[in-house]
C-alpha cells in the first residue's frame, strides 16, 4: 500500500490488509496515534476516530468474516 500522507482522503484496502489497523504500517512519523482496529467487513468501511481517515474495503470480503 503507497504511503498516505493526506488523512481527509479515502485509503482502499482489501482483505489482504486485515485485521485492519489505523495507523496503517506505512504511516509515517507524524500522523502517528494510538492504534485502533477497524472493521471494515460490516459496511465496507471505517472511519479512524484519532484521525479521521476513511478506509474503504475493494474487492472481495475475506472468506470467514460477515
Amino acid at each position: 500500500m503507497p504511503e498516505n500522507t493526506d488523512k481527509n482522503q479515502t485509503i482502499a484496502v482489501t482483505a489482504d490488509d486485515l485485521p485492519l489497523h489505523c495507523p496503517m504500517p506505512d504511516a509515517p512519523l507524524w500522523a502517528r496515534h494510538p492504534r485502533v482496529f477497524l472493521d471494515v467487513t460490516k459496511s465496507g468501511e471505517a472511519r479512524c476516530p484519532y484521525c479521521n481517515a476513511l478506509y474503504v474495503l475493494t474487492g472481495e470480503k475475506p472468506v470467514g468474516h460477515h
